[in-house]
């Protein structure tokens, strides 16, 4: 699907990247440092592109974000991590970057690729569009390291950037039970190379995993009102692999 240029829902979230990349360009690496916790990169003099060109790369991604293979990974997961975040911001150190990584944390979606592959390749799909678009190398890094950590979503404690973007992530487990089920649906059909009794097998090992986590929401807010819900939803539906299974 190509993002079609007099569409106002596409054109409205070109904008908001354009934003976040002309905002990214300006960040101070010291401020970087505090909100993740990490270690500064070198930073590079190059201001930000032209804004024909961050608008390129925006629909560029948005056409990514709308290819065949995708059901659940769609313009509307995007929008709705990015609603989150936009919702969230002030618990985040540097919520561009947070936005940033939205937009590229499923940019690269094969559901046949193994483990992490993804997330890494879409790390490096950041690198190499911010990069052309003028963006500082600590806040590149940042989005890359962002992005890397949806692969698991363990965000460490003092994390702020991490906790956002993790707990946006997986804000759709905590749906009423319809709209959850609507979700496990799509993911199936995202999958449907995989014979059923595999899929069910690591369908649960996922789930376990999620639910094995101390917590699944990092920001108390958010914990507060979510974390209850998408636990009986994860419950719920791994019964249903189970009991299947067996």
């Amino acid at each position: 699907m190509t993002a079609p240029a007099n569409d106002h829902r596409w054109s409205a979230l070109v904008d908001h990247w354009s934003a976040a990349v002309t905002a990214a360009s300006a960040i101070n690496p010291a401020e970087v440092t505090a909100a993740s916790a990490i270690n500064p990169a070198e930073v590079t003099a190059a201001g930000a592109a032209n804004p024909t060109s961050i608008t390129a790369a925006g629909r560029d991604l948005l056409d990514r974000w709308g290819e065949p293979q995708r059901h659940y990974h769609t313009v509307a997961h995007l929008t709705a991590v990015l609603a989150v975040v936009d919702e969230h911001a002030g618990h985040a150190g540097q919520p561009d970057l947070v936005r940033l990584a939205v937009w590229f944390h499923d940019a690269v979606y094969d559901p046949r690729s193994p483990g992490d592959a993804n997330e890494r390749a879409s790390a490096a799909l950041a690198t190499t569009i911010l990069t052309d678009l003028g963006v500082p190398s600590d806040a590149i890094a940042e989005v890359a390291r962002l992005v890397r950590l949806t692969a698991g979503h363990h965000a460490a404690p003092a994390d702020r950037n991490g906790a956002l973007l993790c707990d946006a992530d997986l804000a759709v487990l905590a749906r009423p039970p319809a709209e959850y089920d609507r979700y496990a649906t799509a993911v199936r059909r995202e999958y449907a190379h995989v014979p059923d009794d595999l899929f069910r097998v690591g369908r649960a090992a996922v789930l376990r995993q999620l639910l094995d986590l101390p917590m699944l929401y990092r920001l108390p807010a958010l914990a507060d009102r979510w974390e209850e819900s998408a636990r009986a939803n994860l419950t719920r539906e791994l019964a249903t692999l189970v009991s299947t299974t067996d």
